[in-house]
């Protein structure tokens, strides 16, 4: 076993070097990969020699390469040719500024090629297709679509910043590619006055400032849809208590009986000396524990705007348990543990208000509700 890790240990650095050399990627023919991958090692060691080697044999392959890839893409009449050539030429002007920045590879490739100066006009004529192509989409008024024209002119944008109305038509397209939910959170009615405010308000913060799964579905309250005058809703997602318990209050009563061996009980005297005397204590505890349960459910539907069918029906479940315990003992205290004796010195306290209680049941149901949003709405 000793010799076997002595040769791995003789060997890493020479599995590490061929990795970092760029050479695997030359023999796999990827050769704009080996050459920064040879040009990067340069950096660190400007006389690494299997990544000269690597750098010398590969620039010229990689160059041509791609050259060849630029070209045929012009010559072509494919769809985004001016966006495929674009990125042909930006990956020589990204060797051309690896080399430069590493001066063991400028002793190797002593003058690179760039083609900063075909950018301009590749960018100008890269932006005129996707703009095109985002226009042909934006025109077929469906949310795919929309979500292909909204990247394609977030690709304009890149080429040429402020090309045409293309930070117009960037809105345009996001709006009509967004799911358009109304939520509708129902009242609770009950005896208590109770207000799920604090619920609702958790709930709309979170669909309006940290729902994150999604940057194609958009929440709305009735209000705000109303005042956007929304041209139209997809969905509506309803939120509401099917049903809710307040302050069900339980009084357990326990009574035992504790006891203490080996409990210094006073003194004797023997042969005319005092000694210590040990023996067994007792007490009687009474304990009593005071349970407010409040539980509730809350039901959510997404219902399709258009058709009222359900797309989704989920319950979720949350309860909140306060409670109170004190007590009363009589015997010998000695009986009893450290804990028994803090819940003697205890009193009965009042429950919080019903408020705090409804608010108090709601926390574990506003975790469930949310990342059930998450779920639903991320594949939109």
């Amino acid at each position: 076993m000793k010799k076997i890790y002595f040769l791995l240990l003789l060997l890493t650095p020479l599995l590490l070097t061929d990795c970092t050399s760029g050479k695997k990627a030359f023999e796999q023919g990827d050769y704009y990969e080996a050459v920064l991958k040879a040009v990067n090692r340069l950096r660190q060691k400007p006389d690494h020699k299997k990544s000269r080697e690597t750098l010398r044999r590969g620039y010229p392959l990689a160059l041509e390469t791609i050259e060849q890839s630029a070209a045929n893409s012009l010559a072509s009449n494919a769809p985004f040719k001016y966006r495929d050539a674009l990125r042909r030429y930006q990956q020589v002007n990204v060797m051309y500024e690896e080399i430069r920045r590493s001066p063991g590879a400028l002793r190797v490739i002593h003058n690179p090629k760039n083609y900063y100066d075909k950018l301009p006009e590749l960018k100008e004529r890269a932006a005129s297709e996707s703009y095109e192509a985002a226009m042909i989409a934006l025109n077929r008024e469906t949310r795919e679509d929309a979500k292909k024209a909204y990247f394609l002119f977030i690709d304009v944008q890149e080429y040429v910043p402020g090309y045409k109305d293309v930070q117009n038509k960037i809105e345009e397209a996001h709006f009509m590619a967004t799911l358009k939910v109304v939520v509708e959170q129902i009242p609770v009615h009950s005896r208590f006055r109770l207000s799920a405010a604090f619920f609702q308000d958790k709930i709309e913060e979170y669909l309006h400032s940290q729902f994150r799964s999604n940057q194609f579905v958009r929440f709305y309250t009735p209000r705000e849809a109303e005042k956007e005058q929304l041209p139209f809703v997809d969905q509506y997602l309803r939120l509401e208590f099917d049903e809710f318990t307040v302050g069900e209050t339980h009084v357990i009563k326990e009574i035992e009986t504790y006891s203490k061996d080996s409990v210094k009980v006073g003194t004797v005297v023997i042969e005319g000396e005092k000694v210590d005397a040990y023996g067994t204590v007792t007490a009687k505890l009474t304990t009593w524990r005071k349970e407010v349960i409040s539980k509730g459910i809350v039901s959510m539907r997404v219902f399709d705007a258009q058709s009222d069918a359900v797309l989704t029906h989920r319950k979720f479940n949350g309860e909140f348990v306060w409670f109170s315990k004190w007590g009363t003992f009589s015997g010998d205290e000695r009986a009893l543990s450290d804990e028994q004796i803090k819940i003697c010195n205890n009193s009965e306290v009042p429950p919080p208000p019903p408020q705090d209680l409804f608010i108090e049941f709601t926390k574990p149901i506003y975790d469930q509700l949310t990342s059930a949003v998450n779920s639903f709405y991320s594949r939109y």
